[in-house]
């Protein structure tokens, strides 16, 4: 890749992996890199800011966005769609600017069919337990919620395989610095070929 290349980042996990936490470091640290508004039919959050967080849409809206074709990517997680329009991260990439995706491992794969190039990351949990841990932890789902997601959970590790690098998230800035690594050697910005050493 040339120097400084602008790049598609995928980052990926189960729910409790630290996706969020971990997006927003990199993001911090990265003034180069864009994140991607992704569209989803979910229900707004307590906080949650629309055009920022999500851009939140009806059922029929993202089915009509779907059927014209201008998804990059699309996929249902826990019964809500969430999808990334193609144009926005294209706009970025022209700009010149890294882009940032922080989607399950449905749309990732989708991404790196439509986007060879794309760069995925998938982060890991320390352990099972601390997984399990980390979701009760929330204090926001029911039971019937929590073993859904540890269910979820559990078949997404088995995807883990499928993406180009795996994170354990045991050390958050450990975790950070191992993405900004891996992002480093893609981009060119590095001239090792060990992302690790990078950091």
């Amino acid at each position: 890749m040339a120097a400084g290349e602008p790049l598609i980042v995928v980052i990926s996990g189960p729910s409790g992996a630290g996706k969020s936490t971990v997006a927003a470091q990199v993001l911090e640290k990265s003034p180069e890199l864009v994140r991607s508004v992704s569209l989803t039919t979910r229900e707004p959050r307590t906080g949650d800011v629309d055009g920022e967080d999500y851009d939140f849409v009806s059922p029929e809206e993202f089915a009509a966005r779907r059927e014209a074709g201008i998804l990059l990517e699309w996929a249902e997680v826990h019964g809500n769609l969430y999808g990334t329009e193609a144009e926005q991260v294209d706009r970025s990439i022209a700009g010149g600017k890294s882009v940032l995706l922080e989607i399950d491992v449905q749309g990732g794969r989708r991404v790196k069919a439509a986007r060879p190039r794309a760069i995925l990351i998938f982060l890991l949990p320390p352990s099972d337990e601390i997984l399990e841990e980390r979701l009760r932890g929330r204090g926001t789902d029911d039971e019937e919620v929590i073993l859904r997601r540890l269910k979820n959970a559990r078949e997404e590790l088995e995807s883990a395989n499928d993406y180009d690098y795996q994170v354990v998230n045991d050390d958050l800035g450990r975790c950070v610095g191992e993405v900004l690594g891996i992002m480093a050697v893609e981009s060119g910005e590095s001239g090792t070929d060990d992302p690790a050493a990078s950091l």
